[in-house]
């Protein structure tokens, strides 16, 4: 893999691109959090850092993603949700974000508060994922969405997510609406069947480089509870059969996620690595899935 550029750069080039999902610390102590991030910091092209993830309180992702550069990571991938902020505290984020040197933003609506540690708290959601596009695009014009001229625009590299479902029509229609923004990359939720991974991509119809969403597997409840619970994902028969089967049920996901590594690799630019938990195995997928030597 080759580790020079930028991750904007790297998303015009040919190579197939590697991310990989950072949580932001439970707490004031980045260094549990830091140390997960350099597992993955020699062969990942991008680091994601999660904001309120599971809308469960973390260190907010603008603070952890410097922590992240200063740690000697000079281009991580912000998460920012619709969730937790007005449109004031999104742009003022933004401005935030582009002062200390973030490069790039992906753009979510973010879970309920009602999923998370705090289910009484009062969801924003002033602007929708795509209204907040829009606001980044009339940013990086050099103005703010009250139409104010800003002393600086900033200029991001600019992701969005997506599931990868070709059956759900609204959420197409919505990924629609989000690329006439001219965003860089997309995301998706976790793929667990390439086949209908393609018919997604032949309805996006897109050159904008796209990042299939790899979750490695690890129990039978996990299985159970994704299937049930999780939007968007649906773990074919065959797969869980293979985790239920399994003795070893860690070590048969690695083997899982490697091969839909190998199998995704002809058709999209790249994955993003989503682990429960650490990255303890991101390395041993990708050696398997032969993305690295």
């Amino acid at each position: 893999m080759d580790s020079k550029g930028t991750f904007k750069e790297k998303l015009q080039s040919t190579q197939f691109l590697v991310t990989g999902e950072i949580p932001s610390p439970k707490g004031a102590d980045a260094s549990s959090a830091l140390k997960n991030m350099r597992q993955i910091q020699g062969f990942a092209d991008a680091v994601n850092v999660t904001d309120n993830q599971c809308a469960t309180l973390h260190m907010s992702s603008l603070a952890f993603s410097r922590l992240v550069i200063d740690s000697g990571y000079p281009d991580p991938v912000m998460q920012m949700t619709c969730r937790d902020r007005n449109r004031l505290g999104l742009q003022a984020d933004l401005l935030g974000a582009a002062a200390l040197g973030i490069p790039n933003i992906l753009v979510m609506s973010g879970d309920h508060p009602k999923c998370g540690d705090h289910p009484t708290a009062k969801a924003v959601y002033d602007l929708d994922s795509v209204q907040l596009l829009k606001t980044i695009e009339q940013m990086k014009k050099g103005y703010s969405l009250s139409g104010n001229s800003l002393s600086k625009a900033p200029d991001f590299c600019v992701g969005v997510v997506s599931n990868a479902d070709p059956g759900e029509r609204l959420q197409m229609l919505k990924l629609e609406k989000k690329l006439s923004f001219g965003v860089d990359f997309i995301q998706t939720q976790a793929v667990f069947d390439v086949e209908k991974f393609k018919e997604f991509l032949e309805l996006a119809d897109t050159d904008v480089s796209v990042l299939a969403g790899i979750i490695p597997l690890r129990s039978t409840r996990m299985v159970r509870h994704m299937n049930a619970n999780i939007p968007g994902i649906s773990i074919p028969k065959e797969l869980c059969e293979r985790i239920y089967n399994a003795e070893d049920p860690v070590s048969e996901g690695v083997a899982i996620a490697a091969e839909l590594i190998e199998q995704l690799k002809p058709v999209c630019r790249g994955v993003h690595i989503m682990p429960v938990g650490a990255h303890t195995n991101t390395e041993k997928i990708l050696k398997k899935a032969h993305i690295l030597d």
